[in-house]
């Protein structure tokens, strides 16, 4: 999750797939690290390169499961490891548009006050465990 420390916002994705707007991410190929996982993404899907938070460093901050959302032949379980990356809304990003249809920047309250089903449904948790410390 790209998040901008100045003010807590972070940048999602509208997925195409998903039919929501999500943190970046994608899947940890066979025999790959989950940490090399996050800098090929950002790379493949933002254009920029991974900048770990340094308070967490290259540990996952939260951990969730979830079941897709689809066709029922193409339903399963996402497991995912939240990483916490280091960004600014002046940097430049190159979103891969077969995977977005917009990027932007979200604060706080704007999630919060996103209606339901639009947006990642554990983001809220995750950004009060940040806000937490």
């Amino acid at each position: 999750m790209l998040r901008d420390e100045t003010d807590g916002a972070v940048l999602l994705v509208d997925h195409r797939k998903a039919g929501m707007w999500l943190p970046s991410g994608g899947h940890v190929e066979p025999g790959e690290d989950p940490a090399q996982t996050v800098r090929r993404e950002m790379v493949e899907e933002l254009g920029v390169p991974a900048v770990f938070a340094p308070a967490l460093g290259e540990r996952p901050a939260f951990l969730t499961v979830t079941g897709t959302v689809g066709p029922p032949e193409e339903r399963h379980t996402d497991v995912s490891l939240w990483y916490v990356l280091t960004g600014s809304r002046d940097q430049k990003l190159i979103p891969d548009p077969a995977e977005f249809r917009a990027v932007r920047w979200w604060t706080p309250a704007e999630v919060t006050a996103a209606p339901p089903g639009t947006v990642e449904p554990h983001l809220g948790r995750m950004l009060a465990k940040l806000s937490r410390g």
